[in-house]
């Protein structure tokens, strides 16, 4: 499905032609592509708050983008998939409405296209995202907001930042839409903004969940905390339960109660979505699986293939080898 097709910037064969439009609209790179045999759409708006286009290339395509310094961009993969790496030696992977990727204001990036990918990108100025940031916090926003590369896009906080770029594209695709009513576009990016701040994980991540995580979880907000900080350790009811200064039946209710499950099978999927990230990211050449498998402590590697598929609907090899 082809986003914003009432703001059309340009399609072309033409790689050049392509290079020039995304500098212009997004920032300047270096492409390499076929020559003149793609079949590339851009089409984009803009405002002061972020520029939200939507690109395909249909060839396959590597952007190198050196460091803005003054925006963020965030790729949402909504066909096929791409694979990105930055300066500092980090690698992702992006799939369709399952990954995207944030790109640093600091740092160079590079992405490489299969030929049917297709992406919504936003452009966010640094000024308007740390403001924002700043007045959900209460306090000044003085550094870069360091975002973890990848975005899970299957957690609930992910599917909501991808409903909302969606929404926000089909409204201002419409007749007498967002368009043309400033003051409701202003909230809805807002929204957008806000979505990204929580489904994205960085510096200020514990802060902005603040007293409404704590609200929400209760007496369990510290054993989260632990489980998402030890989760490659031993972890038992007993030892959450001491985390938590609570009885080992109180541990259980509380976590059927709040989370609609039991500790275990929290810690269980924690512990699977933080072996993906790492597959995801390692080279098939130096990286087992079962070794992964073990750091996140998956003893019984069959077991591991079968909850990993279960989840992910896929086996873990395959990831690997993306």
């Amino acid at each position: 499905m082809e986003f914003l097709v009432s703001a059309p910037v340009i399609a072309t064969q033409s790689l050049d032609e392509a290079r020039e439009a995304v500098t212009q609209v997004y920032l300047p790179h270096d492409l390499v592509g076929p020559q003149d045999a793609m079949d590339m759409r851009l089409n984009a708006v803009s405002d002061r708050h972020m520029t939200l286009g939507f690109l395909t290339y249909q060839a396959e395509a590597e952007l190198t983008m050196p460091a803005t310094e003054d925006c963020y961009h965030v790729n949402l993969t909504v066909v096929g998939e791409t694979q990105a790496s930055r300066g500092d030696g980090g690698r992702e992977y992006t799939a369709a409405h399952e990954r995207g990727v944030v790109l640093s204001p600091v740092q160079m990036n590079r992405v490489r296209w299969t030929p049917e990918a297709e992406q919504l990108i936003l452009k966010i100025p640094r000024t308007s995202f740390e403001s924002h940031l700043s007045a959900l916090l209460g306090q000044p926003v003085t550094e870069v907001i360091d975002f973890d590369f990848g975005l899970d896009l299957t957690t609930g906080a992910g599917r909501a930042l991808l409903r909302s770029v969606q929404f926000l594209a089909s409204e201002l695709d419409k007749p007498a839409g967002l368009a043309d009513m400033p003051l409701a576009r202003e909230q809805l990016e807002a929204y957008v903004l806000t979505s990204l701040l929580h489904a994205g994980r960085h510096q200020f991540s514990d802060a902005l969940a603040g007293s409404e995580g704590t609200r929400r979880l209760g007496r369990l907000s510290s054993v989260v905390a632990y489980i998402e900080a030890h989760a490659d350790r031993e972890l038992t009811p007993e030892i959450l339960a001491r985390v938590g200064c609570v009885s080992v039946r109180t541990l259980h209710t509380a976590f059927q109660d709040r989370l609609g499950e039991s500790p275990m099978a929290y810690v269980r999927r924690i512990r699977l979505s933080k072996a993906r990230a790492e597959l995801l990211r390692s080279d098939p050449e130096t990286t087992r699986v079962a070794d992964v498998a073990m750091r996140w402590g998956f003893i019984h590697q069959s077991r591991f293939a079968q909850q990993y598929r279960d989840r992910f609907n896929e086996l873990p090899s395959a990831t690997l080898q993306r």
